[in-house]
């Protein structure tokens, strides 16, 4: 038997569920579109914080210039012109080590850039940038003579 009041309770009911649909409806569009945001806003941030990263390492490496006194000139290494200089003279990299005082190893890291020289080993570069492939070739040889002699 249907009655008024189960009528009008089975109306209010559809109207209600229909009301609650259109609203949570709305609901899960805001949510979704919050989630969005919320993953982008995670991947930039992801991404500062690897860009952050990556300048604190090239910070690390790089060294602080010593104040000069005045009028005395500044030394630079440029990793392009040191494999030059390598290259132009003819050298390996454990002869150019030996001859600056460091090892192949050094050499090679500073070529290609993993790593830069110190500040005291700085003189000893732009002296040999200076001298003749004739007076390197001297120095190696009187270098060998010292360590075969030992």
């Amino acid at each position: 038997m249907t009655s008024f009041a189960g009528q009008f309770r089975s109306e209010v009911s559809r109207l209600a569920k229909r009301e609650v649909k259109s609203e949570v409806q709305t609901l899960k569009s805001a949510s979704a579109q919050h989630r969005a945001d919320i993953a982008a806003l995670k991947r930039r941030v992801a991404a500062l914080e690897s860009q952050l990263k990556k300048l604190s390492k090239a910070g690390a490496n790089q060294t602080v210039p010593d104040e000069q006194p005045a009028g005395e000139k500044t030394l630079r290494f440029r990793m392009d012109g040191f494999i030059s200089l390598r290259k132009k003279l003819g050298l390996t990299a454990a002869q150019m080590g030996s001859l600056i005082g460091v090892s192949a190893q050094s050499v090679y890291h500073w070529e290609a850039g993993k790593s830069k020289p110190r500040a005291s080993q700085l003189p000893a570069i732009a002296t040999l940038r200076k001298m003749r492939r004739a007076q390197i070739v001297k120095m190696l040889e009187v270098e060998a003579l010292s360590h075969s002699m030992r």
